[in-house]
């Protein structure tokens, strides 16, 4: 009988390293809180070169699992964590910077998480959590507040109630999606015709929003920061499907243009007047 080969897997070294400590975390053997062996000790137990297992391990620390602390000490090596906030955010700001998804889809995905997040709260939230809530909507409130601040303000709020819903895994999305476009929220306050105007009007929505959960009325609630939500947001892909149109439509003259420039040259030269 013939011998069947498989296609043997062509990877990078760090690849390989990478899929063993998942296979370690998979099967359970390593949890969150759990050290790495040192890198003089791990390397060769893995049969690779200590600058692949460092590549692997600075990998893993950027996608939030590993924490590394250099030196010496009981503080120091590669710990496992759980640290998905950050990695997942810093991944969807770069993806939707690159164009892997629109605005549109970013801001519909956000206005499902969100919906979510306040109907829960409604149910779960606890009251430190909503006082914590209510400060944030007290400074944003305040006349000395710059775009800038209000800005860190409005999203810690929302992310703050999104951890208060009782899904941990809603949470961490739904802060992914917000800082995602945090950069072009900034931007759109920057510049808004009346600055004041706009602050109080977003404000009084949040002052609305936490009182609709502190009564219990999530469904309320809900509707609300979707209508919360388009207002901003739903500006600012209205703005980018506006500009996409305009580039398409310079595009459009520009190539008219160079069409008829051929066109033109090309009729003269063969003796013939363009009409």
């Amino acid at each position: 009988m013939p011998v069947e080969w498989q296609p043997v897997r062509q990877s990078r070294t760090h690849e390989l390293v990478l899929q063993s400590i998942e296979e370690q975390v998979l099967a359970g053997e390593l949890k969150a809180g759990d050290r790495l062996p040192p890198e003089r000790e791990l390397a060769p137990v893995l049969g690779v070169s200590r600058s692949a297992l460092r590549e692997a391990l600075r990998v893993l620390e950027t996608i939030g699992v590993l924490v590394a602390q250099p030196g010496r000490g009981p503080d120091s090596g590669a710990r496992i964590v759980r640290n998905p906030d950050d990695a997942l955010g810093r991944l969807l700001r770069l993806h939707f910077a690159l164009g892997s998804y629109s605005l549109h889809d970013v801001l519909e995905a956000r206005v499902v998480l969100e919906r979510s997040s306040w109907e829960a709260a409604a149910r779960h939230a606890a009251a430190e959590d909503l006082d914590a809530a209510e400060q944030l909507v007290d400074r944003m409130g305040q006349p000395d507040v710059g775009v800038a601040e209000f800005n860190d303000l409005d999203t810690r709020f929302h992310v703050l109630i999104a951890s208060s819903s009782g899904n941990a895994l809603t949470s961490t999305l739904t802060s992914a999606v917000r800082e995602s476009v945090r950069p072009l929220i900034l931007h759109a306050l920057e510049n808004a015709d009346d600055w004041p105007s706009t602050a109080g009007a977003l404000n009084a929505q949040h002052a609305q929003l936490l009182r609709l959960v502190r009564e219990g009325r999530g469904g309320e609630a809900a509707d609300l920061v979707e209508e919360h939500i388009r207002g901003l947001h739903g500006t600012l892909v209205d703005e980018n499907i506006q500009n996409n149109e305009n580039v398409q439509n310079s595009d459009n003259s520009d190539n008219s243009e160079i069409n008829e420039t051929d066109e033109t040259g090309g009729a003269e030269g063969n003796g013939v007047r363009s009409v």
